[in-house]
């Protein structure tokens, strides 16, 4: 029986996000950073109090709505059409085999990472729309805590009351990690406490993880209509030269997306590109 070094494993993984980085225009710190952060980069991982699983940690109804969202863009028309909404919006799929299939998805890097970049995008276009400005890697890793919905809340109240209590805005939330909310001496975190936790917990996994840059912090330019957005302390030179090349490569649905999207950092776009460059030419 062979065994797959470590290292080789976690190239695959990282392998795996700069694909969907480059695809979809998502931050290739914030993916690595936030894979670190819920799997320490393990596609294998899953939860023990929850049905949370895989690279990005989805739980099985969060899964189901984005893969009938985006899968058939990524290949995976079989199981978008496979899951239906319920009542409730409550995705179902009506074959246990099926669905076994499409949840087991989450196992597999290049599917939880594309899954994860789309989440992303749409979570950014929501988010931006509400609070009125770019959306930094931490909002988006709220929504991915929160939910959408909480998402927007939490930030409301870190512009307008820093100071407040989240475990009192999300008592629920709050009892299933303690760890987040309450402090060592379990005293109550403040919604700005919480947030620079996160946003610390982001550059250090995408450190760890092998990134350049800050997963934490976003940087708008634009070109024509499309807002770039590169990495903090980035050249801005060479984030508009990137974008301006990746538009023309885009095309179609890409550069339709493009003004929705984060852009990868110049270092690590280079990266996404000969990592596809090599794959294509093996």
């Amino acid at each position: 029986m062979s065994i797959t070094p470590i290292a080789n494993r976690q190239g695959a993984v990282q392998f795996a996000i700069a694909q969907a980085s480059a695809k979809t225009g998502i931050d290739f710190n914030y993916l690595l950073g936030q894979a670190q952060v819920e799997s320490g980069m393990r596609p294998g991982a899953r939860a023990a109090t929850s049905s949370a699983s895989g690279l990005y940690q989805f739980v099985e109804q969060s899964w189901l709505a984005v893969v009938k969202k985006h899968g058939a863009e990524h290949g995976l028309g079989w199981a978008a059409e496979a899951i239906e909404p319920g009542r409730g919006g409550r995705m179902t799929v009506s074959d246990p085999a099926t669905r076994r299939a499409i949840l087991n998805l989450r196992g597999d890097p290049q599917y939880a990472s594309l899954m994860a970049a789309e989440h992303a995008a749409d979570n950014k276009t929501h988010l931006e729309g509400a609070l009125g400005r770019p959306a930094t890697g931490t909002d988006l890793y709220m929504a991915h805590f929160l939910g959408l919905g909480g998402a927007r809340r939490f930030l409301q109240a870190l512009q307008n009351n820093p100071d407040r209590s989240a475990a009192a805005m999300f008592p629920a939330a709050a009892h299933a990690n303690r760890g987040v909310f309450y402090g060592a001496d379990g005293q109550p975190r403040s919604v700005s406490e919480i947030y620079q936790r996160f946003a610390t917990k982001l550059d250090k996994g995408a450190d760890v993880a092998g990134g350049t840059g800050r997963a934490s912090a976003v940087l708008g330019l634009s070109v024509g209509d499309n807002e770039v957005i590169a990495g903090n302390g980035e050249d801005q030179g060479d984030a508009l030269a990137w974008a301006r090349s990746t538009l023309d490569q885009l095309g179609g649905r890409g550069a339709a997306k493009a003004g929705n999207l984060l852009r990868p950092t110049p270092d690590n776009a280079r990266l996404a590109y000969l990592m596809l460059a090599q794959l294509g030419g093996n």
